[in-house]
Parts: C-alpha cells; structure tokens; sequence
C-alpha cells in the first residue's frame, strides 16, 4: 500500500489570498511585540513582576520581553512614586527609546501623585512626558495592567505607519528649481 506524501507547497492552499493594507499588517506586528521597558519606582513595581508571572502571564500579549535598556524598549511602564529627584532621570530614559514609543502610567502614585501631597513627588508623570495610558489603583492588580495593555494595544493598531512616512518624505522634498534659473 502506498500513501501519497506532500512536501513542498499545496496548491490548494496556495489559492488563498489575504488582503490588507501596509498600515495594518505593520501595525499588527508593533501591536504583538510590545517590549516594555519597566520603572519600578516604589510598591507597584510588586504588582509589575506579578504580571509576568505564570498567573496573569503577560507574554499571551507579546510583552514578556521586559528590557532593561531603553534603546531595546518601546513601551515605558512607569510603577509607582515618581520623586522630583527621579523625574530627570525617568525623562532622560524615556528620551533614550527609540521611536514609536508608548507609556503606561501605573497606579495612582504615578499617575496623580498619590496620597502624596508634598514638595518631594511629582504630581503624574504626564507632567514630564506623554502618557497614552493610564492605570488606576493603589497598588493596581495585574488584571488591571493586562487591560492597559490590551487599550495600548488597541491604540497601536490604529496609528497611521506607512502614510506618516510618506508625509514626512513629502516635508522633507528639495524644491525643484527650474533650470536657467
């Protein structure tokens, strides 16, 4: 008896087509390969390391790389009080990530500063660079950093890549001067 073997291609699978936009098909890319790059500042960073747990397993969403190197992050997770001696270096870091890059503003403390109203902590990290999202609680529950994610992940995956790009290309353009001129 003697069975038939494929190897190669299947030209019935090979008919299928998938059609999408550039736009989409990067954006589905960046959106499951967030590569966060965590600020532990103060309890929160607690409740960051359990999202990466076996629990509440952060890499079902394509994050599990926690990088420590600003150059190698695109997703800043700022997790707890953020002093105004810490501010500039939390700015300078944010400065180091490379573009596209997103924060997330864990917990009250980082956020609105917190119970803390006092000379020494900043009032949300917003007021030193752009948050895209923002998690509530004190501490706030791995669940609720998962969501973060997925709403980060959401925003991600409506970003114009390609158009962007050729605008850019367009600014940029040397004027054509006409010869003779």
């Amino acid at each position: 008896m003697r069975t038939n073997t494929e190897i190669g291609y299947d030209s019935k699978i090979e008919g299928d087509v998938i059609v999408t936009t550039v736009d989409a098909a990067l954006n589905w890319f960046r959106k499951n390969s967030v590569w966060p790059m965590p600020m532990g500042l103060a309890c929160c960073a607690i409740e960051l390391m359990a999202v990466g747990a076996s629990r509440f397993d952060i890499s079902r969403f394509g994050s599990e790389v926690m990088r420590f190197s600003p150059r190698q992050a695109d997703c800043m997770i700022v997790a707890g009080t953020v002093t105004y001696k810490m501010a500039m270096c939390v700015k300078r870091i944010y400065d180091q990530m490379p573009e596209p890059k997103w924060v997330i503003a864990m917990g009250a403390c980082a956020s609105t500063g917190g119970m803390y109203r006092s000379y020494a902590v900043l009032q949300g990290v917003d007021n030193i660079i752009p948050v895209d999202v923002y998690v509530s609680g004190c501490p706030p529950r791995p669940e609720a950093v998962l969501d973060a994610l997925m709403k980060l992940q959401n925003k991600i995956s409506t970003q114009p890549v390609l158009r962007d790009l050729v605008a850019v290309k367009a600014l940029h353009r040397e004027p054509k001067v006409p010869a003779g001129i």
